[in-house]
């Protein structure tokens, strides 16, 4: 189980600074950031928002307020955190595939039959098969569009490939 994580920063008016800060956390430390201020304006609110603020509050504020930002805060790291997760296991399976399993899978993504692969690899349409259902059950695809997608979530597309190590 995925475990929440908040960021609590004090509360102390909000000037660039601490909006700079908010930018730090946001790439070094991915949590969601809730920005509290007495003394804040739109550019300001505009500001944090763009540096990665999911909530904003202006004091005085009421405390359902806070509540509610801390449970939307939650719920953004909760899927933020499961999005990461899926990400890094996509990317494993990935780099279990061997090098002639990688041609075959970016053969498939860019549209071609198993026919062309072989003209294109030089093989059989047999071997090509073998390969693409190994390509399948490495990357636990129950078809080509999930093996897109797949693709998309790590950066690759037909034609190009995220460095990694060759097996």
């Amino acid at each position: 189980m995925l475990q929440p994580a908040l960021s609590s920063m004090c509360a102390y008016p909000v000037s660039a600074d601490s909006i700079c800060s908010a930018s730090w956390f946001r790439t070094e430390a991915p949590i969601p950031i809730i920005f509290i201020t007495g003394h804040g304006d739109i550019p300001m609110l505009v500001r944090a928002i763009k540096e990665g603020a999911v909530e904003f509050l202006a004091k005085p504020f009421r405390d359902r307020d806070l509540l509610d930002a801390i449970q939307h805060a939650l719920k953004i790291d909760r899927a933020a955190r499961q999005e990461r997760t899926m990400v890094a296991e996509v990317r494993r399976r990935y780099e279990s595939l061997t090098k002639r399993e990688r041609q075959v899978k970016r053969l498939v993504l860019s549209g071609l039959l198993n026919k062309q692969i072989a003209g294109e690899l030089g093989s059989s349409e047999v071997t090509v098969k073998m390969h693409r259902g190994q390509v399948m059950r490495k990357m636990k695809a129950q078809s080509v569009v999930q093996l897109v997608r797949m693709a998309e979530k790590i950066g690759i597309t037909g034609e190009a490939a995220p460095p990694t190590n060759e097996n």
